[in-house]
């Protein structure tokens, strides 16, 4: 059955430019619990403005699953291993998740409330 919450999952979404880099840093966060799971979809081509000019890029997208409980920790350290000056970090708060999966989720990012 879904549920409708406030302590729901997010799925957070960043772009890094290398397959490896990518592969790196979802591991980290699996390992650090900051994430259940992570998804690497890519090569996608991104169209921006950055610093006055529009670029293009390849990049890789990183579908992470993490507990709401542990957002800010997860921020901090896409932050910390990410190579670009502004990472895309974007948490979309999940209004219907099946229990099951949410409890998964939460097990695997040590905020369970037991």
């Amino acid at each position: 059955m879904a549920k409708n919450k406030d302590d729901n999952i997010y799925q957070v979404i960043t772009a890094i430019d290398s397959m490896d880099q990518a592969l790196k840093m979802s591991r980290i966060l699996v390992e650090e619990h900051l994430a259940a799971c992570v998804q690497l979809i890519g090569p996608v081509t991104s169209t921006y403005r950055w610093q006055g000019n529009i670029e293009q890029s390849e990049e890789f997208l990183l579908l992470i699953k993490t507990s709401c409980q542990r957002y800010d920790a997860l921020e901090n350290r896409i932050k910390e291993l990410h190579p670009y000056e502004l990472p895309e970090i974007v948490a979309v708060k999940s209004g219907m998740v099946s229990s099951e999966f949410e409890k998964w989720v939460k097990e695997n990012t040590n905020s369970i409330q037991k």
